[in-house]
């Protein structure tokens, strides 16, 4: 990662930081032990990759500021996500990002409860950001688009549910290529593809650059796919320190992933390929884009 990236990146994990401490309950509000697990979970680490993915693209569009959080929603999306596939019931894991899982610091029901409460949380703040929200019943027309684009992304027909339940059924089952695209576009690409997606739809004239919105729409998916196929490969070539959680758990359930299925070095090719298409769905755009550009080789450079 280039100095410049660096820094770029360090000031929004600063920024979406703030946005999840202003938007997550105090952890001593009641109920505090439900609280204090969400903070937990929110703050116990992580790069931001999504939020930050999200204001680049907002960025690249040219929509200005004021969007933080809109990422921290999507991180609290993000972080629901890992409370429950840590559960004794999904990959049953032990440590996230180097810390005791949720369900190990609280308890599996506080574990559930929590992530049911980051994906709420996460959803409100997307449909009610720049609005007032009124409890007492009158009418008023909320921004949807966003949301219909990360709730879709979290769903069951091509989102995180829907991979999520198809990696399940697919552990010790013989891996293919269609069976493996799957389960990683759902599973990962799909939430990272509507953080890029949110970015684009921060301003009020998408319409008005329907070229600018599908590309953007189109490296998303690309990036999107890349980062899992090298989440995959450095749970094989990486220890569990570098990793923060147990490596090797791919190979022990037997998953459907692409070093199961091309090995390291076909998988390394296959992030390559995913980065070059990334790139090439920026070449509509001019510099404002250098900060998408500069994260998706340092996505794809970590395989290496």
């Amino acid at each position: 990662m280039t100095n410049r990236l660096q820094q770029y990146v360090l000031e929004r994990q600063a920024r979406v930081n703030q946005a999840l401490d202003e938007i997550l309950p105090p952890a001593d509000s009641r109920p505090s032990t439900l609280h204090s697990a969400m903070r937990y979970s929110v703050f116990a680490g992580g790069k931001r990759i999504r939020p930050i993915l999200m204001l680049a693209a907002a960025e690249a569009r040219d929509w200005g500021t004021g969007h933080d959080q809109l990422g921290a929603a999507i991180e609290c999306i993000h972080t629901y996500s890992l409370i429950h596939d840590d559960l004794p019931a999904l990959d049953n894991d032990d440590f996230r990002r180097g810390k005791p899982t949720c369900h190990k610091e609280y308890s599996e029901a506080v574990a559930i409860l929590a992530g049911d409460a980051l994906l709420t949380l996460g959803l409100l703040t997307l449909a009610t950001h720049g609005e007032e929200i009124d409890y007492d019943g009158l009418n008023r027309k909320f921004r949807s688009d966003r949301t219909a684009v990360v709730a879709r992304a979290v769903g069951t027909v091509d989102g995180m549910i829907g991979g999520q339940m198809a990696d399940l059924e697919a552990e010790g089952c013989v891996p293919t290529p269609e069976l493996v695209r799957y389960i990683h576009k759902s599973k990962t690409a799909a939430l990272i593809r509507a953080s890029v997606v949110v970015g684009s739809l921060c301003g009020e004239c998408v319409e008005e650059e329907p070229v600018l919105h599908n590309s953007l729409c189109l490296y998303g998916d690309r990036i999107g796919l890349a980062f899992q196929i090298v989440d995959d490969i450095l749970d094989v070539v990486s220890s569990s320190e570098q990793l923060g959680k147990t490596a090797g758990k791919d190979a022990q359930q037997a998953k459907a992933t692409y070093p199961a299925l091309y090995g390291i070095e076909g998988s390394r090719r296959k992030a390559q390929r995913c980065l070059e298409e990334s790139l090439d769905a920026l070449g509509v755009f001019s510099d404002r884009a250098w900060a998408l550009r500069g994260l998706a080789r340092w996505i794809v450079s970590r395989a290496n």
